[in-house]
């Protein structure tokens, strides 16, 4: 049984009485003409079956204990072969994901009718999807569309929304995903070291962005875990500065925070350093006060914590710090996001709400930064933590940050 088998059996273990759940992988929208949008499969149908491909569906149920499942795929187009590639064959599908049963994509509906007249005499089979809406204006998902089809059919359908169940899920990491996580930071890191052998002043923002892309590609790596902030002097106390198109200036901090993704699992760090390769007076007083709250986070970090517990922990050393740099003790005018999120196949992945504790097997953020905009320096400072039973180990831990290591890697290049 591989990976994906156990955590479709975990899942239909947490599910009572007779259910059918289906996960669609998604499909890319149009951009423009005959152009589409990169393709960028559904994490929780790619968690339960590790198949990455366009307009594939994954069908499970149980009824009277009876387990069936089932995966809908395109059918081979050998016109399309020619053009594009060819479509993953029902052998390959059923090898990675340890379903046996695939059939064409147009058979689905047929499949879910007999599911449910299946069960019609007695009405109690609960029905799951992923409801997945991030913002109320966004175009409708798979699940959404799917479901406005089952409930005109079928009325009576009790519909429920499977995220609850795989959000538990995934937020416990197993040895193979910390795997691709490190396998993402490690790459982040041969990224973040040339950007560091590259920088200098005059040089553009957007040259540092592609630097760190040239090398990911080096490594084989074809997605960024999210869009790169690049921004040098007073555009790095914008949180989630994009632009990145100014020309860095002598004397300025550049701040980037990126990621690589590997197996579509995140890397998300955060460095600063200075443009020229050393650091001001100023800027390493403000720098040091930054690293020191990462290591309050490194040092609290474990089950039984909350997250927002640890953002409090560095606000109140903000507070009790700030004024002796010539700051005012208002942390919000200076740092204003929080200290911390998950990290997975998402890069904000998903959670249990502000109020749960952390548990071993989560990776988290941690990130405190300062933003001090009259004086054009922003400074973040960002590593990704396992949480273990203990407490916490760094997975980023390869990636430099001291002052002196900076300076001193900078200097020479090497």
């Amino acid at each position: 049984m591989n990976r994906y088998s156990k955590r479709r059996e975990e899942l239909l273990n947490r599910l009572e009485g007779n259910v059918a759940v289906l996960l669609f992988s998604s499909k890319a929208p149009m951009r423009s003409e005959d152009e589409a949008y990169d393709f960028s499969v559904n994490r929780n149908f790619f968690y339960l079956t590790g198949l990455d491909k366009e307009e594939m569906a994954l069908l499970m149920y149980r009824i009277n204990g009876i387990l069936r499942q089932s995966l809908f795929i395109l059918p081979y187009d050998e016109t399309l072969a020619r053009w594009v590639g060819g479509r993953m064959s029902k052998e390959e599908a059923a090898q990675i994901s340890g379903i046996e049963d695939v059939r064409d994509a147009s058979e689905l509906d047929q499949s879910v009718a007999s599911i449910l007249n299946r069960v019609r005499g007695n009405g109690d089979l609960s029905f799951h999807l992923d409801f997945w809406h991030y913002t109320m204006d966004q175009e409708a998902t798979e699940g959404s569309r799917y479901a406005q089809k089952l409930k005109e059919n079928y009325p009576y359908l009790e519909l429920s929304d499977i995220y609850p169940h795989l959000c538990e899920m995934r937020l416990i990491k197993d040895e193979d995903e910390v795997e691709e996580i490190r396998k993402a930071i490690h790459i982040t890191n041969l990224g973040i070291r040339q950007m560091m052998r590259s920088s200098r002043p005059g040089l553009n923002e957007m040259t540092m962005e592609g630097v760190f892309n040239f090398v990911l590609a080096q490594s084989l790596c074809r997605n960024t875990a999210f869009k790169t902030i690049a921004a040098s002097g007073e555009r790095a106390t914008i949180l989630h500065y994009s632009d990145n198109d100014h020309y860095m200036k002598d004397g300025e901090l550049f701040l980037c925070d990126l990621g690589a993704s590997h197996g579509y699992y995140c890397a998300d760090i955060s460095r600063t350093f200075p443009v020229n390769g050393k650091f001001s007076e100023r800027q390493k007083e403000l720098y040091q006060l930054v690293l020191n709250a990462q290591k309050i986070v490194e040092e609290n970090a474990k089950p039984g914590v909350k997250v927002r517990d640890l953002n409090q922990m560095v606000v109140d050393y903000y507070r009790s710090e700030l004024p002796k740099h010539e700051l005012a003790d208002d942390v919000s005018e200076y740092y204003f996001h929080s200290v911390s999120h998950h990290l997975g196949l998402d890069t904000h992945d998903v959670d249990g709400g502000k109020g749960a504790v952390l548990k071993a097997g989560n990776v988290i953020t941690n990130e405190p930064g300062l933003y001090i905009s009259d004086e054009g320096i922003g400074i973040r400072i960002e590593d990704d933590l396992l949480i273990t039973e203990e407490g916490c180990e760094v997975l980023s831990k390869e990636i430099i940050k001291q002052i002196d290591d900076i300076e001193n890697y900078m200097k020479s290049g090497q």
